[in-house]
C-alpha cells in the first residue's frame, strides 16, 4: 500500500519563520522548512499496519507514545511531548500509537500500563518509560539518549531565532 495515500502529507508550521510545510509520515532524513531549511518538529500517528514503516526504519530516533484517548495522564503528558519534539526538531521523531487501536504494538512493548513511552533508534528499544512524568523529568530521560543533545537548542534560544549569529 503507497505510504502517501495511507499517511497523508501533515502540514506542520515551521517555529522560526511560520511557514507552512508538509510533512511526511515516513521519509528519510528528517523533515526541514522550505523557506529557511530550519528542522520541522516531526509528529506521527501510527497504527500496527504501518509502524515499522514509519518508526522501525526512521534514521533519527523514534519516542513511541503508546496512549489512549481515555487515559488522563496519557492527556496530560501528550502536549510535553509534543513540545519535546518541537524543542528536538531535527534529532527526533515523535511516533503515537493509540493502544486500543494497535494492540500488535503495545504486545510488542509488553505495554501493561499507559501511557508508556519508547526511546528507538534503528529500530531497536534503547530505554522504556511507564508512566506520566514532569516535562523537566521527561526531557533529561530523553535526551539522555539523543546523540550530540546539545548541538539542539530549544526553540525559543536565542540561538535558534538567530539573535546571537553576527
Amino acid at each position: 500500500m503507497n505510504m502517501i495515500a495511507k499517511h497523508p502529507a501533515k502540514v506542520v508550521v515551521c517555529p522560526n519563520c511560520g511557514t507552512k510545510n508538509r510533512v511526511r509520515a515516513a521519509a528519510d532524513g528528517a523533515p526541514r522548512c522550505g523557506n529557511c531549511h530550519d528542522p520541522l518538529p516531526w509528529i506521527v500517528d501510527t497504527s500496527d499496519a504501518d509502524f515499522s514503516t514509519v518508526a522501525d526504519e526512521s534514521t533519527i530516533p523514534v519516542l513511541v507514545d503508546v496512549w489512549a484517548p481515555w487515559c488522563g495522564p496519557c492527556r496530560m503528558v501528550s502536549p510535553v511531548l509534543e513540545q519535546l519534539a518541537t524543542e528536538l526538531a531535527g534529532k527526533l521523531k515523535l511516533v503515537k500509537v493509540n493502544a486500543d487501536e494497535a494492540p500488535e504494538v503495545s504486545r510488542r512493548f509488553g505495554v501493561q500500563a499507559i501511557p508508556t513511552l519508547v526511546v528507538m533508534h534503528h529500530g531497536q528499544v534503547i530505554d522504556k518509560q511507564i508512566g506520566a512524568a514532569p516535562a523537566g523529568a521527561l526531557r533529561s530521560w530523553l535526551t539522555e539518549h539523543l546523540p550530540n543533545e546539545e548541538a539542539a537548542p530549544a526553540v525559543n534560544s536565542p540561538s535558534s531565532r538567530g539573535e546571537d549569529r553576527q
